[in-house]
């Protein structure tokens, strides 16, 4: 599956207010099921010894799913194809990763 194909499935399954004029909510969605990651992550750290099991890759997953399908939302409601935004991604990072500059500090290194 492409990114422009999971945009096009997942924005079937969107049903929040306002939809197509409200780049708010997918983006409060985002932040919340982001934490949701964080908290799975902090879990294995305090209960597992940083080990993650099946059972846990299986919820981590589940989340992960989540911040891919807000994401898509936040992207679709800018009218940004995803795929490009994963492209313009790409591009950034291996242009940082030639000059040397994928640590330090700034969105324009």
């Amino acid at each position: 599956m492409t990114f422009d194909e999971y945009q096009k499935q997942s924005r079937k399954t969107a049903k929040y207010p306002n939809i197509g004029n409200n780049f708010i909510y997918p983006t409060l969605g985002l932040s919340g099921e982001s934490g949701e990651v964080a908290e799975k992550i902090k879990k294995v750290l305090r209960d597992k010894n940083g080990i993650i099991d099946e059972a846990t890759r299986a919820e981590i997953t589940k989340e992960l799913g989540d911040v891919l399908w807000y994401l898509s939302q936040i992207a679709s409601e800018l009218d940004l194809p995803l795929e490009n935004v994963a492209s313009e991604n790409i591009k950034k990072l291996f242009s940082r990763l030639d000059r040397g500059k994928l640590g330090g500090n700034g969105d324009n290194r």
